[in-house]
């Protein structure tokens, strides 16, 4: 489906009419959302959901939809189950439960991260990966060294906790700092231990994960390519803020789409602060970036409510029209103009190495 500009601008009268129709909470001018603004969120909203070109094809598992991470050919599921939120569950058999329920049920993608819970959330995915688990199972951690000999005693640790002899996918963690790239991919840089890994088999593919600034992520798939590297999936905010302000959507989804480079979306709840803007729905905030041509949603579930609604809403998910689109931005668009429920980009709140620049190295 092509639209042409007359089509985009009637969408844009039909949003500021049903807007200025709903009691005048959401209107063009108090929503922040200029005529030019909005015909370029629809444009993009539609290029990435394929409403430009092809819609987006998936297979499925046990009613899962499963989507290919980019150039690796890779089939993944397209909702991840997160590590952060599994090692703060209090009962550490009731992890194991929801990691072997969420892949009995069709999820393969796991998220995790070295330092996520001093560790914990590894150990805890290692014992749920036993019996037979690990085979079922697409794994994906993270470390924060930015020097060789970090980077390599962290992910031989990781390897240790996670009780395997192989990680899926390996991403630097937390690129969060204009200086990270260059520290990266410096001589005797990070980049120099995860290339030695994956020449030994330790690990499959290589990529990095940021929620501070878009554009911090352009310098680093820049960075990589002078360095003659590219990587085989990126991880980012994706949400129904993010799409109003200093958006990932808007500058580096098209980059990684591009250069068929897998997309890893998270943060679609900002944790819980997206919830309390009381704007949109947990479904929502799912079907969202579900909408994009993410590979993987990754959401983290510390209960097995919570497992079973990311299910729910994988299960659910139908490609959006423009309209739809459109509706579900008019209902952020106010609430999203400064940042103000996406403290990860405008604070420290989630910036662990922060507070621990000894993970750095």
């Amino acid at each position: 489906m092509t639209l042409n500009d007359g089509e985009l601008n009637h969408s844009y009268d039909d949003y500021s009419d049903r807007a200025s129709s709903q009691g005048g909470a959401v209107s063009n001018r108090d929503s922040g959302v200029s005529r030019r603004e909005f015909l370029g969120m629809t444009a993009a909203a539609l290029v990435m959901a394929g409403g430009l070109s092809e819609p987006i094809k998936a297979d499925t598992k046990n009613g899962i939809p499963y989507r290919t991470l980019g150039r690796t050919g890779e089939k993944v599921s397209l909702v991840g189950l997160g590590g952060y939120h599994l090692g703060k569950q209090s009962d550490p058999n009731e992890s194991i439960r929801i990691i072997r329920t969420g892949i009995d049920e069709g999820i393969n993608f796991l998220d995790n991260c070295w330092d996520y819970n001093a560790g914990e959330s590894e150990v805890r995915m290692g014992k749920a990966l036993r019996d037979g688990y690990r085979q079922k199972a697409f794994l994906m951690t993270k470390v924060d060294g930015r020097d060789k000999s970090t980077a390599a005693a962290q992910l031989d640790e990781s390897l240790r906790r996670l009780q395997t002899d192989r990680i899926d996918l390996l991403q630097f963690h937390e690129v969060i700092r204009e200086t990270d790239p260059d520290r990266i991919f410096a001589e005797g840089g990070a980049i120099e231990a995860v290339l030695q890994a994956q020449k030994a088999g330790k690990i499959r593919y290589i990529g990095f994960t940021g929620h501070k600034s878009p554009d911090i992520h352009l310098r680093m798939l820049a960075t990589a390519s002078k360095h003659g590297f590219t990587f085989d999936t990126v991880q980012m905010p994706l949400n129904v803020m993010d799409a109003h302000f200093d958006s990932f959507e808007q500058k580096v989804l098209p980059v990684l789409t591009k250069n068929d480079i897998g997309v890893l979306g998270m943060k679609s709840m900002g944790d819980h602060f997206i919830l309390a803007s009381q704007t949109v729905t947990p479904i929502e905030c799912l079907h969202y970036p579900m909408n994009l041509p993410t590979s993987v949603v990754i959401t983290g579930c510390d209960s097995l409510p919570i497992l079973q609604q990311a299910l729910h809403a994988a299960r659910s998910f139908q490609p959006m029209d423009s309209s739809q689109v459109a509706a579900l931005l008019a209902k952020t668009a106010k609430a999203a103009q400064a940042g103000q429920f996406e403290l990860y980009k405008t604070s420290h709140h989630f910036d662990g190495t922060v507070a621990n620049p000894q993970w750095l190295g």
